[in-house]
């Protein structure tokens, strides 16, 4: 990696950190307009994009429905090998389950920390979109280590499917990103967020 390479890659980091805060602070459809907006402009023209020129990134429609508040529960577990896109698997730490109901279906997914420097949490999952029209290792909810949060409500954390993105692997195999747990694989179609057009 070169300087410049350094430091467009802590540009993008922070395009993505300030893109967060200002979702946050917006109401959710508004939020996921600028979202769709940032990122498709990252992925068009940015010099750390997983593919450079892209003009491919497709989206379900917004769906009210699939931002849903979530109770986390404590989770107390060993730290556990995540497979990823590249050889080897990462080591995350089961730290809570968040449960919700999404469409009258009670639903649970485990949130997990990363155990090397910095650590951050992490929520990925898999759905039975996975692998026809979204990615097939699963999309991302919340990575902290690379800003993406969409915080909490009254004390229960904000899941919303209409932001769950594919990780950058799944535009460039030279990207390594951790998969969908076992644990986060829904038998249920969750169209809504980023779908996946090769």
């Amino acid at each position: 990696m070169t300087a410049a390479d350094t430091l467009s890659l802590l540009d993008w980091k922070r395009r993505v950190f300030a893109l967060y805060t200002a979702v946050r602070a917006m109401e959710p459809e508004a939020g996921w307009e600028l979202w769709r907006q940032t990122r498709d402009e990252l992925f068009r023209s940015h010099p750390q994009s997983p593919r450079p020129g892209y003009e491919g990134l497709a989206y379900y429609d917004y769906d009210p429905e699939a931002r849903v508040l979530a109770e986390l529960e404590d989770v107390e577990a060993a730290p556990q090998a995540i497979e990823t896109s590249g050889p080897e698997p990462m080591l995350f730490k089961p730290v809570a389950r968040a449960r919700f109901a999404l469409r009258g279906e009670e639903l649970m997914l485990e949130l997990d920390w990363l155990e090397s420097y910095g650590g951050g949490v992490f929520l990925s999952f898999r759905d039975t979109t996975s692998g026809r029209e979204t990615y097939g290792g699963g999309r991302y909810l919340l990575d902290t280590v690379k800003g993406a949060d969409l915080g909490d409500d009254g004390g229960r954390l904000v899941v919303d499917f209409n932001f769950a993105y594919n990780p950058s692997c799944a535009y460039d195999p030279g990207w390594i990103c951790p998969l969908a747990p076992p644990a986060n694989r829904l038998q249920i179609a969750i169209e809504a967020g980023e779908r996946y057009a090769a």
